[in-house]
């Protein structure tokens, strides 16, 4: 359900994402509150201290969503597990673990971090509200409490044993301690994560056979997202196990095809692009590697240019999109061909071109490894 996302700051490191989708809902939970929930607690307030009480509320609760990643970030890191990033979107947030943890011990600390940290937030709201309702405006208590109430809320949902829900974390961590097994530990808690997803499809159901329109459709997308989220998860801890530790000159091919930098475009896409099928090639001036020029390339130059149109001329560089080291870790390199979208690796050592690597070569390797441990 992440869709695009943009960098609003860093905090304690990390980088901070907001996704498309989190102003939909930050809008949502602002109107909510500014029209239903705070005027049933008080009335008789002008439309626009309940929409300040509204906006307040929801940068609250938001601010203590990012808190709560905050705390599964810190103690990762505590932990060397690398964190890409925290993002906020319209589900909540989500702190990016690059790898899976090394230990169950690793995995539960990180998955309790974020609801402790919670429980603290609805603690001192709570504790505000009981001690200061003399001494505050009673629109700042109803805001306090009202963080107090959907931080309790926060950790109860996100403690339910439903894989990537935390709860799901820490009986995940708890079966790998038990058995020692990652990927069965994993398959355990994330049907249980699939079976709560479900649940709550099969009660957002009744909820429109009912009339309850909004609460329907809630939680219908959060079954939808948790039933996904937990069958993604499995799938991923397949392919690291099947990568992980495997090298990239394990998959590469040695006998590269390239493409001299004074080659006309018509002459690449006759003599190379049609007959190799491939979408990148390598580039070379006089044996040394200057490059890479994609079919993404070519298509930006008009079709009656292409015949005086050299290579070497729209080569992209050599850069961390395209090229890839030969001992680098088989894991990493399909993480960077997610975040790239190539298909092709240009794999270079020293600067010198040693070989490619293809996903798919990545692929059917992983398809085959399951199959025989399975």
């Amino acid at each position: 359900m992440i869709t695009k996302r943009f960098k609003i700051f860093s905090l304690l490191g990390f980088p901070i994402y907001l996704d498309l989708s989190w102003f939909a809902i930050a809008i949502l939970i602002a109107w909510s509150l500014a029209t239903g929930y705070f005027p049933s607690q008080v009335g008789d307030l002008h439309p626009g201290v309940y929409w300040s009480m509204g906006v307040a509320g929801a940068l609250g609760l938001f601010a203590s969503i990012l808190a709560h990643e905050l705390g599964h970030a810190v103690v990762a890191r505590r932990f060397d597990l690398p964190i890409s990033g925290i993002t906020l979107f319209i589900f909540g947030g989500v702190a990016e673990l690059t790898k899976e943890p090394p230990s169950p011990k690793a995995e539960f600390f990180v998955a309790i971090a974020g609801p402790i940290v919670s429980i603290i937030i609805a603690a001192v709201c709570f504790a505000v509200t009981w001690f200061n309702q003399s001494l505050l405006p009673a629109t700042v208590v109803l805001v306090i409490a009202y963080l107090a109430l959907i931080n309790a809320v926060v950790v109860a949902f996100n403690l339910i044993p439903a894989f990537p829900l935390d709860g799901g974390r820490i009986l995940r961590s708890i079966l790998w301690y038990l058995k020692g097994n990652l990927r069965w530990a994993t398959r355990i808690s994330s049907a249980m994560g699939s079976a709560f997803g479900l649940f709550l499809i099969i009660l957002a159901l009744i909820n429109l056979l009912a009339g309850a329109l909004l609460a329907a459709l809630w939680q219908f997308l959060i079954g939808m997202f948790l039933r996904n989220a937990a069958q993604m998860s499995y799938q991923q801890v397949i392919v690291r196990r099947a990568l992980e530790g495997e090298p990239v000159s394990r998959f590469m091919k040695t006998n590269v095809i390239t493409v001299d930098s004074s080659l006309t475009l018509d002459q690449l896409v006759e003599n190379y692009i049609y007959r190799f099928h491939h979408k990148m090639f390598p580039v070379t001036d006089r044996e040394k590697l200057v490059g890479c020029v994609t079919t993404r390339d070519v298509q930006r130059i008009e079709r009656q240019h292409w015949h005086q149109t050299e290579v070497g001329q729209i080569a992209g560089k050599c850069e961390q999109d395209n090229t890839i080291t030969p001992d680098t870790d088989a894991m990493e390199a399909l993480t960077q061909f997610s975040h790239s979208g190539a298909s092709r690796m240009m794999v270079v050592s020293n600067g010198v071109l040693v070989g490619m690597l293809a996903l798919k070569d990545l692929m059917q390797f992983i398809s085959l490894k399951v199959e025989l441990d399975s």
